[in-house]
């Protein structure tokens, strides 16, 4: 794939998961659960590779953020869980376990480093385990959906 081409796919993808955390959003325990940004997170990690799904991650918490349509706990589940989707499918080249990546990364991992952003940024004081069920509901929604959308498409050289 060359330069451009990836280029090209990255701002695709930013925009999917920009519009789509606009419109396709459900309430999720204490958090607003926003599927397609863990589809987008899988989807580029299984097609581009672990760092561009994190700029990807980045720059679609950055955004959301900017236009109102998120807080910064997007930031950590988003780029943790696009780590490790990235990482679990260069490792094991299934698309199955880039989707499990996602799942740990943003669902238990994102949600412990949600902890003290919230603490520090947002005011809000809360427990260890105060965001685990919202944002494992999310990434496990996406991460669904991700494989769904992957089955569907070929990678092309």
């Amino acid at each position: 794939m060359n330069r451009t081409h990836k280029l090209t796919l990255m701002a695709m993808l930013i925009a999917i998961g920009i519009v789509g955390a606009a419109f396709i959003w459900f309430p999720a325990g204490v958090a607003r659960a926003y599927p397609i940004q863990h589809a987008v997170n899988v989807i580029a990690a299984v097609l581009l590779g672990p760092g561009p799904a994190i700029v990807i991650a980045f720059a679609i918490g950055l955004i959301r953020n900017m236009l109102g349509l998120g807080t910064l706990l997007a930031f950590p589940g988003g780029m943790a869980g696009a780590l490790l989707a990235g990482l679990a499918y260069r490792w094991t080249k299934k698309k199955s376990m880039a989707a499990v990546g996602e799942i740990i990364g943003t669902g238990i991992i994102g949600s412990l480093l949600a902890v003290p952003i919230a603490q520090l940024f947002l005011g809000q004081a809360a427990g260890v385990f105060f965001f685990i069920p919202g944002f494992l509901i999310s990434s496990i929604a996406g991460a669904a959906l991700a494989l769904l959308v992957l089955s569907r498409i070929r990678k092309t050289a």
